[in-house]
């Protein structure tokens, strides 16, 4: 019994990362190069949505197999693995606004209901949705599919607020930037009020990144006369690449303890 609780505890403490400051500034890069990487293939290289879903879908399925397969954490495993659920969930959510024509408010409604009915069979199944959860290969996958849809809904909200089209709100990037800042600040104080559950400030604040970030893409590599700097997408994405890949090279992280989250 005692060996199997520590082989369960081991499981848990080598897959997750510590959520520090650093994670959230690392998360927020990484979604950003989630939103530019994304519409660099289904834009610049004209693959479409469908398409570019694909694709990305393939190394999201391919990553999260390693993830699982790994015996400990590995920043480079853990963080390519982030990435490939931004831009996944960029091109998901373009696909839901966009290719199916519900626009961005009815997109919005179908990816929040994906990730209300993931954390729903994850709690179902496992009692709790908490990060210290993850001590199976199943709740690593929920708790991955959780992920992809909270980056997929954040997406649809950037653009749904940022947005002037499609049944958008039209608030323009730096806007839609500052709102979400804004709400992602208020929801990091909660965390210190005893009264408010972790898991849930977590969840809150892992969304609320992606349409932080989802914004802060638009605004590099939109046209000018749209509010953006046209950045190239190409060379935006390396940069931001650049930055995870430095910041995962250079910055210890430490596993997170069974009693994290």
């Amino acid at each position: 019994m005692e060996s199997s609780l520590r082989r369960t505890m081991e499981y848990s403490v080598s897959k997750v990362p510590q959520v520090t400051l650093g994670f959230w500034i690392v998360k927020i890069v990484a979604t950003t190069l989630g939103e530019t990487g994304g519409d660099w293939v289904t834009m610049s290289l004209k693959l479409g949505y469908l398409i570019g879903s694909a694709i990305f879908a393939a190394f999201f399925v391919a990553l999260v197999a390693g993830q699982i397969s790994a015996r400990r954490f590995q920043p480079p495993l853990f963080w390519a693995t982030i990435v490939a659920t931004t831009t996944l969930g960029t091109t998901m959510a373009d696909f839901f606004d966009r290719s199916l024509g519900v626009g961005y408010p009815g997109g919005v409604d179908i990816i929040f209901a994906l990730l209300l009915l993931s954390l729903l069979a994850w709690y179902k199944t496992e009692g709790t949705v908490a990060v210290r959860s993850i001590t199976t290969p199943r709740a690593e996958w929920f708790y991955w599919i959780t992920v992809l849809f909270s980056q997929t809904l954040g997406t649809a909200l950037g653009d749904w607020v940022a947005g002037s089209d499609r049944g958008g709100l039209g608030l323009g990037y730096e806007y839609g930037a500052m709102i979400f800042g804004g709400a992602l600040v208020i929801v990091g104080a909660l965390y210190f009020w005893p009264r408010v559950s972790r898991t849930a400030v977590f969840w809150a604040a892992f969304v609320l990144t992606r349409p932080l970030g989802a914004t802060l893409g638009d605004f590099l590599d939109k046209p000018l006369a749209d509010g953006g700097l046209e950045l190239s997408r190409l060379y935006a994405s390396l940069i931001l690449l650049g930055i995870v890949v430095a910041w995962v090279a250079l910055v210890p992280q430490r596993a997170a303890s069974h009693a994290d989250g």
